[in-house]
């Protein structure tokens, strides 16, 4: 190819820099394969050859973490549960009324633990039931409640504690102020009737089962919800429930829809 001069100088300045051109890939892509391959022989080294330097990290041998116990989940506090009230949960509009300003001021409760642990304590097998009353029906919330609590015999003193603790903290507003906390032998059966709970000179409570479900056909007629949170509450039929354990609050009631049972966890 002839190249006049005037054009010569500017010909070898672009075959000059095609060729430094040239060269530098040349010398990247040699220099790119050489740290490739030395890349592949440090990785097929042993792991062994690597404990000494800072910051290694061999992931195969690093001990499990344990979680942390904070984290892990508490098993929850299961039982039974049944209360009876001075008046009926499940009625009419007219006989609902009547009673809420006459009556309704008094009612048993009564758990009966299966499973689970307050404070560290194992709540297992303990019975408890508890007396409310308060100036007003207990369906005012605005009004103020006394408790007594039994806690049945065979419980520890540190048993006693740890569920007082837990419905304190589980029904604080329905028990309002605790002016007893003492023992008695408690029994309490499920059956396939209902139930029965019974304490020593303070309370009893026979509850049947409603056989058609009424309360759930009827919500509309159902007044009240139960002192202590329970899961899918039911009505039960008062057959009788007692108060015995103040001379001068005794109290008595049967044959009426004033009862609620179901299972709890907290």
């Amino acid at each position: 190819m002839y190249v006049d001069d005037d054009n010569k100088a500017d010909y070898l300045d672009r075959f000059l820099n095609k060729g430094l051109s040239m060269s530098f890939l040349k010398t990247k892509t040699l220099a790119t394969t050489a740290l490739l391959a030395l890349g592949a022989s440090v990785w097929a080294l042993p792991t062994s050859m690597f404990a000494g330097l800072a910051g290694y990290k061999n992931v195969a041998n690093t001990p499990a973490v344990s979680p942390n116990p904070s984290t892990t989940a508490i098993a929850a506090i299961t039982g039974d549960y049944v209360e009876a009230r001075t008046a009926a949960v499940f009625a009419g509009a007219c006989h609902y009324n009547g009673e809420y300003v006459t009556t309704g001021r008094d009612a048993l409760m009564a758990w009966n633990f299966t499973s689970g642990t307050q404070d560290g304590v194992s709540l297992a097998g303990v019975r408890v039931m508890a007396a409310v009353s308060s100036q007003e029906n207990l369906g005012d919330t605005s009004a103020a409640h006394t408790t007594r609590i039994v806690v049945d015999a065979s419980a520890s003193t540190q048993q006693v504690d740890a569920v007082v603790s837990l419905l304190k903290g589980q029904c604080g507003d329905a028990l309002g102020t605790i002016v007893q906390v003492r023992r008695a032998p408690i029994t309490f059966a499920r059956a396939d009737e209902g139930y029965s709970v019974s304490a020593t000179d303070f309370g009893t409570m026979n509850v049947k089962y409603m056989p058609d479900n009424a309360c759930c056909t009827q919500p509309g007629n159902v007044w009240y919800s139960p002192l202590s949170p329970i899961q899918s509450r039911k009505v039960g039929f008062t057959e009788l429930a007692s108060f015995t354990g103040d001379a001068n609050a005794q109290w008595y009631r049967s044959e009426e829809n004033s009862a609620f049972y179901g299972q709890f966890s907290f």
